[in-house]
């Protein structure tokens, strides 16, 4: 994108190849960088909004971090404004074939929430159970941060049941996803929360736990914190 390339920064992108850990070995392999904040990508992306989705899956194609980032912008966009089913349902379908392109934790959270989440809100959600247990980080991460948009409506079950699922993922980003979903069901129902953490806070992940505790009182995140044996992550 045109538009973008020439908003550039070279000094922002080496902080941000650092920041989201890309390279041989980190999390977004291909992932190359050329220093646009997000403010400026979707200033550019409101510009594209109604980019037909076959050149939205050619700009998916780009090795380029902040390309792909003001695709799923646009889809996410495409997605709160239309009133089109069949065009709602293009989008969740291009956006999980195309799923190896949205391969950063920035990517899934800006995007899975309304073009996943959003699109299965009245329809059954087998698809993110399997995306749950999919081999991909991501795929991982957009079954659980979609479920957000279940939360929103009050419908938590699948967010415990997926966040169970998950609780023995090895990935640290998978930890922050699982209780930042948990926290944001708590919100909603604390009971609920806390009669899933009665059953896992003694084995979750700690990093998991932390976050699912950050909106209760002192003296129960004290309680479930003690749950955890010592030494355990």
């Amino acid at each position: 994108m045109t538009e973008l390339d020439k908003r550039g920064d070279p000094h922002a992108a080496q902080f941000a190849q650092r920041f989201f850990k890309t390279g041989k070995g980190q999390y977004g392999e291909d992932d190359i960088f050329i220093g646009i904040t997000v403010p400026v990508t979707r200033k550019v992306a409101a510009d594209f909004r109604d980019l037909p989705l076959k050149e939205i899956e050619q700009v998916l194609e780009s090795p380029i971090h902040e390309h792909r980032l003001a695709a799923v912008i646009i889809m996410t966009e495409q997605a709160k404004r239309t009133k089109d089913p069949v065009l709602q349902r293009d989008l969740y379908e291009l956006y999980l074939r195309r799923s190896d392109r949205i391969n950063n934790w920035d990517l899934v959270d800006v995007s899975c929430r309304q073009v996943v989440g959003g699109y299965l809100i009245d329809k059954p959600r087998d698809p993110l159970y399997k995306l749950a247990r999919s081999k991909s980080l991501w795929e991982r991460r957009i079954a659980m941060v979609s479920t957000w948009q279940f939360i929103r409506a009050g419908q938590l079950a699948d967010t415990f049941a997926i966040a169970e699922i998950l609780l023995g993922d090895q990935h640290d980003l998978m930890h922050k996803a699982v209780g930042w979903m948990l926290r944001e069901a708590g919100k909603k129902n604390q009971d609920a929360l806390c009669d899933f953490l009665d059953q896992y806070a003694a084995t979750m992940p700690r990093t998991a736990l932390r976050y699912a505790l950050e909106r209760l009182a002192p003296g129960e995140r004290d309680y479930y914190m003690k749950l955890r044996p010592s030494g355990v992550k």
